[in-house]
């Protein structure tokens, strides 16, 4: 085994670009989860920060997947984020099984969720999306649409 020796940081190669879809999903992943942050009512929170994970996740898919030919029988993007990003697993098991939920918040039912799971769902996708913008490795600094997820005390 050789010697290390130091690079200049100019001559090291890039990290590969993100496909455009996934660097469109990440967008919306932010944009939604700003949504969430400012739903007062802790259904559409709710429901608006799971699709902002699904998002994320989805931009994962985008980037690590190609198209199979022929027909497949569908597959839930939380299994398929286990399978492709292995490292993300805990996250796909976590968010898979919110789901149920955010489908009966969808459908406006009064006891679908608290604002505590609504507004700790909304921490746990910032938590995830900054996750999966640091695999990529390719936004060192926000992007010009986010804004910070502050989730205020309604209770």
């Amino acid at each position: 085994m050789g010697a290390a020796r130091a690079v200049p940081a100019d001559q090291l190669p890039l990290p590969p670009a993100l496909p455009a879809a996934a660097t469109a999903l990440l967008g919306q992943a932010h944009r939604g989860l700003t949504a969430a942050a400012a739903a007062p009512d802790p259904r559409e929170r709710y429901a608006t920060a799971h699709l902002a994970a699904l998002r994320a996740a989805a931009a994962v898919l985008a980037a690590r997947t190609r198209p199979e030919g022929g027909r497949r029988r569908p597959r839930s993007a939380w299994v398929l984020l286990g399978q492709v990003a292995p490292e993300l697993g805990e996250w796909a098991t976590f968010f898979a099984a919110g789901a149920t939920k955010r489908a009966a918040a969808e459908a406006g039912l009064s006891s679908a969720v608290t604002e505590r799971e609504a507004d700790d769902l909304v921490r746990d996708v910032q938590g995830f999306l900054a996750v999966v913008e640091s695999m990529f490795g390719s936004l060192a600094e926000p992007p010009r649409y986010a804004r910070p997820y502050v989730v205020s005390s309604r209770r």
